[in-house]
């Protein structure tokens, strides 16, 4: 008894030779779809304004007063200037060499909080960065900033990561660091932490990220309010100023201008 059909099916029902269409199935892009035709809203938009007044008057209270900017920006630019007398004429101090300084952080982003009054400056050595060569370096901008305001109050004081200047309503950090050959040649109980000095380059490359790519004034806003939100609850602790920074730029740069 031969069964009708045995000999030129296979299993599934295709026939022996032959080959069953391909059906490509597109995945549902909600960006190329223009969300607001294919789901319109069954809702009027909301009146956000009370919203958005009301960021904004928060961002107004931990914004840093004029003053407070100004006492910043001027402490800042004395201690940039007597690095940069280091760099152009050390003169008889032979503690260390400077290649280079840069401006970082939230004073140089424009990103500052009140209370929170501080600038950034990384200071690149030509030579190895031993902690009795940061000591003296601090020493002697101290003493060089002394001189030229005697009436000025000033005070100083040595970190794992470099040291501060600071007077009586703002600081200046020097975060010290080295150039990368010299990086080889670190021995931990003579030279400052090669994890810090890293760190400190990897600022200079978020402080130019931010300059060229995140200079928007929404951003600043934004990253501010977040930044704020970190102080005030512990769950938002883990958000590092980088990641801040990313987040705002992606989500006001990218989703924004996709929507």
């Amino acid at each position: 008894m031969v069964m009708r059909g045995a000999g030129n099916r296979r299993r599934g029902g295709m026939r022996m030779g032959g080959f069953r269409s391909f059906v490509p199935h597109v995945p549902f892009d909600l960006v190329l779809c223009e969300p607001q035709n294919v789901f319109p809203r069954c809702r009027p938009v909301p009146d956000e304004t009370a919203f958005t007044q009301a960021l904004l008057k928060r961002n107004q209270d931990i914004s840093p007063t004029a003053q407070e900017q100004a006492s910043v920006l001027a402490l800042m630019q004395k201690v940039n200037q007597m690095m940069d007398n280091l760099i152009v004429a050390p003169a008889s101090f032979e503690a260390c060499q400077i290649e280079e300084i840069r401006q970082v952080g939230s004073h140089k982003k424009g990103t500052m909080i009140v209370g929170h009054n501080v600038a950034d400056i990384v200071a690149i050595l030509k030579t190895l960065p031993t902690k009795e060569a940061i000591c003296a370096l601090s020493t002697k901008i101290l003493e060089d900033m002394r001189a030229c305001d005697p009436n000025e109050v000033l005070t100083m004081a040595l970190n794992n990561g470099g040291f501060e200047i600071s007077s009586a309503d703002a600081t200046v950090k020097v975060l010290i660091s080295t150039i990368i050959p010299n990086f080889k040649k670190l021995e931990p109980d003579l030279h400052l932490d090669a994890k810090v000095m890293q760190g400190h380059l990897t600022a200079i490359r978020h402080a130019r990220w931010f300059e060229e790519t995140a200079f928007h004034s929404s951003i600043k806003v934004l990253i501010r309010l977040l930044r704020d939100l970190r102080n005030r609850f512990d769950g938002f602790r883990p958000l590092s100023p980088w990641i801040i920074d990313l987040l705002v730029e992606r989500f006001l740069l990218v989703f924004v201008t996709e929507l």
